[in-house]
């Protein structure tokens, strides 16, 4: 692990800050600098939680966090999908600026990377004096390239590079920084299913991470987006995937498996419990969960760590998921790939004992470029007018002065392009953008939540406003072009 110099001089809510350890771990008993853990689910959509309303498996230890903090009922995430979404939230800047617009694939292993010079969270933490740590899934540049982890500020990455290799929970390989681990039990001599779970391998990464930042007596930030509940669906044969089979009928998927052409580089495999399944994957997301936050405990830093707990986007229907039978996007419309709400909204719970008022809950309009600014706020940083979030540090800690929203833009690239705006309780939704028919769509949150009666026609003026938004929100990108003629 890399270390960074920290800067004695930062202050934080007007208090000078010191960095100390003692018996190898963080004084809580004086004024520091708060540690951060961001858990990032993938796919994981507003209704899979039971604090969010899931009814046919409980989340624990994830609902502890929401009890002991504060749950926003109306976050929403980059955009709908995994590389532009994490791109908004490590950049502050929303889909029509964010330098990343879509899941482009460059061969043979990543993603379309990061450019050259651009700025994340990681960079303004290191700079503040944290460790900081990713683990997980990255897809925002392989090892290398402009947009490696590495490059990006973080000191420690270890998991998935690759997106695409990511649809496989039992890989050939991951990343310890810029090395190449072979995990020589997930070959095709051994049985799909009876290697190692990489999720469990990135899970012991983590909590050895926190362990070193404690010991070494330094602030930490700690990423940590997880693969889970992404399809495909399997898990290790467990307590946890007993406890639901039979209690679920199940609808078996025929997928990719050994042998087939995309076998670990992208395909999703069979599985005759897909319902049962994708149950105890979240189930298992909820214990990685509950480990965390106990060893935070054991560590004797969790009184002073920030926990944040999120998901890149809506729930999807791909290797058999069912969100239809777990009402997964709970009320809202719409799944991965779509910005209806049930697309972009997403869970979003923030715990950080006595500064976050526990047992709270906001409907207050925030989304994923809110992050970095509320981060660099923490850290007496000052938020460039060219970041398009504003902080969330005054609604947290329940002070005056919460900016709001003028309006929060997406778009996406896929199925013809779209676009939405948010504004107040007014949505327009633009789809078939590269079309000869492109469609527009209005609808009234506040009356119409789900998003069932299109007020286009008899608000021509209201789509008018929203329709100027779109075109100054979207900056041409040559790299992803969404609208006809870029």
């Amino acid at each position: 692990m890399k270390s960074s110099k920290i800067f004695d001089s930062m202050m934080l809510a007007g208090a000078a800050v010191a960095v100390t350890a003692c018996s190898g771990r963080q004084s809580v008993g004086q004024q520091t600098r708060p540690n951060v853990v961001f858990i990032l689910a993938d796919d994981l959509g507003w209704g899979d939680l039971s604090c969010y309303g899931q009814q046919k498996f409980s989340t624990p230890n994830i609902d502890r966090i929401a009890s002991e903090g504060m749950l926003f009922t109306q976050c929403y995430s980059g955009t709908t999908v995994s590389a532009p979404s994490r791109s908004c939230l490590l950049t502050g800047t929303h889909s029509g600026h964010t330098p990343i617009r879509g899941n482009k694939e460059v061969q043979p292993e990543g993603q379309f990377p990061l450019p050259a010079g651009t700025h994340t969270f990681f960079h303004d933490l290191k700079s503040a004096g944290y460790t900081t740590g990713a683990f997980g899934k990255w897809g925002l540049g392989m090892v290398g390239t402009t947009g490696d982890p590495l490059e990006m500020g973080v000191d420690e990455f270890y998991g998935y590079n690759c997106q695409r290799l990511a649809h496989s929970y039992y890989p050939d390989h991951l990343w310890d920084n810029e090395q190449r681990v072979e995990l020589t039990d997930n070959c095709d001599a051994v049985p799909y299913g009876q290697g190692t779970y990489a999720p469990d391998l990135i899970q012991k990464k983590a909590l050895d991470f926190l362990e070193t930042c404690v010991k070494d007596g330094k602030p930490f930030f700690m990423w940590y987006p997880t693969t889970i509940p992404h399809a495909e669906l399997i898990v290790p044969e467990d307590d946890i995937i007993q406890g639901f089979r039979g209690r679920f009928a199940e609808n078996p998927y025929r997928g990719t498996d050994q042998g087939a052409p995309m076998f670990r580089i992208g395909g999703y495999c069979s599985q005759d419990y897909p319902r049962a399944t994708f149950a105890a994957m979240v189930s298992r997301l909820d214990m990685y969960v509950g480990q965390i936050v106990d060893k935070l405990k054991e560590l004797g830093v969790y009184d002073n760590t920030i926990i944040v707990f999120s998901s890149d986007n809506g729930p999807h229907k791909e290797g058999g998921a069912d969100p239809d039978f777990f009402d997964s996007n709970g009320p809202w419309r719409g799944y991965k790939r779509d910005l209806y709400e049930g697309g972009i909204r997403v869970p979003l719970m923030v715990s950080w004992k006595g500064h976050v008022q526990a047992g709270k809950k906001t409907d207050f309009i925030c989304s994923f470029w809110d992050i970095m600014p509320t981060l660099r706020e923490l850290n007496g940083q000052k938020i460039p007018q060219t970041m398009d979030g504003v902080s969330l540090l005054p609604l947290l800690e329940g002070k005056n002065g919460q900016k709001e929203h003028d309006y929060l833009y997406f778009e996406f690239q896929e199925l013809n392009g779209r676009q939405a705006v948010r504004k107040g309780e007014w949505k327009l939704v633009h789809l078939n953008i590269r079309t000869d028919n492109p469609v527009f769509e209005l609808y009234n949150l506040d009356e119409d939540p789900s998003e069932t009666r299109n007020l286009a026609a008899v608000n021509p003026s209201k789509v008018e406003e929203l329709k100027a938004i779109m075109l100054e929100a979207h900056v041409k990108n040559p790299d992803f072009q969404i609208l006809k003629g870029e």
